[in-house]
């Protein structure tokens, strides 16, 4: 089966921009993406921070965007979303007894857990003990492993400045997690801004690419102010299958020419990119500066 992993949209009100670019206007041009190019996925995971300062327009404008998909969407809370806010724009949001936005879903490849590490307060998340108590629950009575979704990661990634706001609970997280290892297919988190693929603790995870801004790549060893860029934003296009979960990172705003590699003769390289740079592309054959 194909699903979307989309993140960090981070939607504000009216026609305003987020650090000098319109997070509304790229979420309605992903919307539009998916739409054209993977109209043949099940679902759409959003893994929080739906928007930046939590304003009930926000949600409005997040929401009336989402709806456009051709497909079911699920959502996760981030730091940057308002619990009320978003009770008030989707009273439907599945919870779980303790009113986290929590659930299993049933798929095409199997059990997804939908989870909530937002904190009471700051940007750092938390998944206390009622949530470990529910997640162990949930793992308990599914029959095949799950992919498990996440907006905070509960690890390092050796960005000071984001390391700082990760899950702090990450030690009561891995031993639910530890408990049912057979059950935890992959992981897959939001929150840093960033395409990075690993393995905590013998458990794989994806994290993807916000939309609006991405945090950059800043190993510096101390620096506490979270450095950000306009890197290409991006989804994620999973494949699952029997043996494999495939991670896509799909630039769908990219815009390099698309050409065939198998035909290009002896000597033609240098007329290709003359031909390309005719065209407003860039002068490939340049190897500095």
């Amino acid at each position: 089966m194909k699903f979307i992993h989309l993140t960090d949209t981070h939607v504000i009100s009216g026609n305003q921009t987020l650090y000098g670019a319109s997070p509304l206007n790229r979420l309605e041009l992903a919307v539009d993406s998916i739409n054209a190019e993977h109209d043949d996925a099940e679902n759409v995971i959003i893994t929080g921070d739906l928007t930046h300062w939590g304003e009930a327009d926000a949600y409005a404008a997040f929401f009336n965007a989402v709806n456009r998909l051709k497909m079911p969407y699920i959502l996760l809370m981030g730091n940057h979303d308002d619990n009320a806010a978003l009770r008030a724009a989707m009273p439907t949001i599945p919870r779980d007894e303790n009113g986290f936005v929590q659930q299993v879903l049933s798929t095409s490849a199997g059990p997804f857990i939908i989870t909530d590490t937002k904190a009471d307060a700051g940007h750092q998340g938390a998944y206390c003990a009622k949530r470990c108590a529910w997640l162990d629950q949930a793992l308990a009575k599914i029959d095949s492993p799950a992919l498990i979704f996440m907006h905070h990661p509960p690890f390092k990634v050796g960005i000071t400045s984001i390391d700082q706001i990760r899950m702090l609970d990450g030690d009561s997280l891995y031993a639910v997690l530890d408990r049912h290892r057979s059950k935890v297919r992959q992981l897959f988190f939001g929150h840093v801004h960033r395409a990075i693929n690993g393995n905590w603790r013998g458990f794989p995870f994806s994290i993807m690419r916000g939309l609006n801004h991405q945090v950059t790549l800043a190993l510096d060893g101390g620096k506490a102010i979270i450095k950000g860029d306009f890197a290409t934003p991006a989804y994620g296009v999973i494949l699952v299958q029997q043996e494999t979960v495939i991670c896509h990172l799909h630039c769908f705003l990219e815009s390099t020419p698309v050409f065939d590699l198998h035909n290009l003769k002896t000597g033609d390289s240098r007329d290709f990119a003359l031909s390309m740079q005719h065209k407003g592309w860039q002068d490939f054959t340049r190897t500095t500066g």
